[in-house]
C-alpha cells in the first residue's frame, strides 16, 4: 500500500507534467493501480451519491469526468517516461490511435525490463519503494 501511495505522489505531485526522464516499471504500475482504485471509488460515489442528489441518471459521472481531466496529463507523462525507460520515444504513445493492436503493443512495451544504465533519455530514475519493498 505504501508503494502505491509513494508512486502516486511521485507521479502526481512531483512529475505532474514532466515528460523528460525515465519511470521504472514499479513506479508506472503502482501508479496505474492507484488510478484504477481511485476511478472505482469515484465511480461509486458518482453512482450512489452525486447523481441521485442532483437528480441525474446513474451513469452521468460528473466526478469521474473531473478526475479524468485531472489525471490525463500525469498519465501521459508517466507513460512517456516509461517508454523512455525502455529506450523508446514517447511518439510510440500514438499507438493508442490503433484500437486493439496499439493497446497490446504498448502493454508489451510497458511490461518490459528497463534499460540498464543510462540511455539516450538519461540515467535511470531510481524509484525506491518505501519500507524496504521491491521496486
Amino acid at each position: 500500500m505504501e508503494d502505491m501511495i509513494a508512486a502516486f505522489r511521485k507521479v502526481f505531485l512531483k512529475n505532474y507534467a514532466t515528460f523528460a526522464g525515465r519511470a521504472s516499471r514499479g513506479e508506472f504500475w503502482w501508479y496505474v493501480l492507484a488510478v484504477l482504485l481511485l476511478n472505482i471509488i469515484v465511480n461509486l460515489i458518482d453512482a450512489f451519491a452525486i447523481s441521485p442528489m442532483l437528480g441525474m441518471p446513474g451513469d452521468t459521472g460528473i466526478l469521474s469526468a473531473i478526475l479524468g481531466l485531472v489525471l490525463i496529463l500525469p498519465g501521459l507523462a508517466v507513460s512517456a517516461r516509461r517508454l523512455h525507460d525502455t529506450g523508446r520515444s514517447a511518439w510510440w504513445l500514438l499507438l493508442w490511435l490503433l484500437p486493439v493492436i496499439g493497446f497490446l503493443v504498448l502493454l508489451y512495451f510497458y511490461v518490459q525490463r528497463s534499460d540498464e544504465g543510462a540511455n539516450r533519455f538519461g540515467a535511470p530514475d531510481p524509484w525506491i519503494a518505501p519500507a524496504g519493498g521491491a521496486a
